[in-house]
């Protein structure tokens, strides 16, 4: 009787290796979208940065690096938000993901650019420098809190 009892325990649910399948396929299929995601945002930090930002930060160009950094930790906050926020069916949700992350991130390039401006630092000499630059914190500060901002606007 005991050992019955301990055979039912352990037996798992109808369809459970099904759901688990479809639940692997998803976090891969999300985790390719957040990848996809990161890599256009970064690239839109590239481009629309004064100078080679890929090359300097491979260079280790301080400023470069902290700018970057900061840059991507940002781009992290919206494709957290946007793969969080995806519901409904898996194409409904990767779809919403790409559209939503895609916009944030093209929201958040131009609002760093903004900040950029209005503050007057020329970020192509801050990034191209070989030496610590206190400005290149504010840079990197304008991309955490405004990622912040733009992640909050998603959800």
């Amino acid at each position: 009787m005991t050992t019955q009892l301990a055979v039912s325990s352990l037996a798992l649910e109808e369809g459970f290796g099904g759901a688990l399948l479809r639940g692997v396929g998803a976090i891969a299929l999300y985790a390719v979208v957040g990848l996809l995601l990161m890599l256009v945002g970064f690239y839109a930090i590239d481009l629309t940065t004064p100078g080679k930002l890929s090359q300097l930060v491979r260079d280790g160009a301080p400023n470069a690096v902290v700018i970057t950094s900061a840059g991507l930790i940002s781009m992290a906050f919206i494709v957290v938000v946007v793969i969080n926020n995806a519901g409904g069916k898996l194409s409904e949700g990767l779809l919403s993901a790409l559209v939503f992350g895609f916009v944030g991130v093209v929201v958040q390039v131009l609002a760093v650019r903004l900040l950029e401006w209005v503050t007057r630092i020329d970020i192509g000499n801050l990034i191209r420098s070989q030496t610590y630059t206190p400005a290149s914190m504010v840079i990197a500060a304008a991309h955490l809190a405004l990622g912040l901002v733009v992640a909050v606007a998603i959800s």
